[in-house]
Parts: structure tokens; sequence; C-alpha cells
């Protein structure tokens, strides 16, 4: 079992990919909640809708492809800050991913955030991963 709730949501995202589903589902933590729902924000998902499962609730997201081959519109999800070696960014040190094309998710004082709204909140914290 695993007990990371940062690390099952995205590995159940690229596995979808892997697998061409059009709807996974994944354990219902509020940080894979806020993870999926960010990513349904900045686009590399269709939409996230919570499904209700023998008394348990689930998030449901439906993953997004480019064209009659289904290609992933996810190329990469990358665990940045890891639970033996954390990673932490001031405001000014926040990367930006492929010039801005990516997204760098971060666990802040207040709550999982994209790179963008954490410059333009003027905080930093742990990087938890990278998406493009």
């Amino acid at each position: 079992m695993n007990d990371d709730a940062i690390a099952t949501a995205p590995t159940a995202i690229r596995n979808g990919n892997i697998r061409r589903k059009a709807i996974i589902r994944i354990p219902a933590t509020k940080v894979a909640e806020r993870i999926a729902q960010i990513l349904a924000e900045e686009g590399f998902a269709r939409n996230v809708v919570k499904h209700k499962d023998n008394g348990k609730e689930f998030p449901d997201v439906s993953l997004k492809y480019l064209g009659k081959k289904k290609d992933p519109y996810v190329a990469v999800v990358r665990r940045i800050s890891k639970p033996g070696l954390r990673v932490y960014s001031d405001r000014r040190e926040i990367p930006k991913i492929l010039g801005g094309m990516g997204i760098a998710i971060s666990s802040t004082s207040r709550g999982l955030i994209t790179d963008r709204e954490a410059r333009q909140k003027k905080i930093g914290g742990e990087i938890s991963r990278h998406t493009w």
C-alpha cells in the first residue's frame, strides 16, 4: 500500500496516459484532489468529477489527448521533492518550466498552488512536482 498521497495521484495519471484511458479514478485525499484540480485548471486534464462508490468519494479525472492517435497531452509528470530529499524555493527562485509551457506545483502555507500563482502572491514553498 502506498501511503504517499503526493505520489499516488500523478502515478495514476501517468499510468492512465500510457494505457490511453479516458477517465481514471484516484484515491480521495485532499492533496490528490487539489493536484487533479490544478491539472484541470491549467488545461492538462479535461475535468475532475467526484464519484461516490461504496460510501467513499473518489475524484474521477478525465484525461486529455491530442489527435486521432490519442497522444497524451501530459508528456511528463516528474516528482521533485521526495521524502528523503525535500526541495524548497523562495519566491525569487521559483522555476519556470519550459519557459512557461509547463507548471510546477508547490506546497505553500496557502495550500498547493502553481508556479504562476506563487510568483503572483510572492510566496515560496516546497516544489513537489513539474508537469509538461
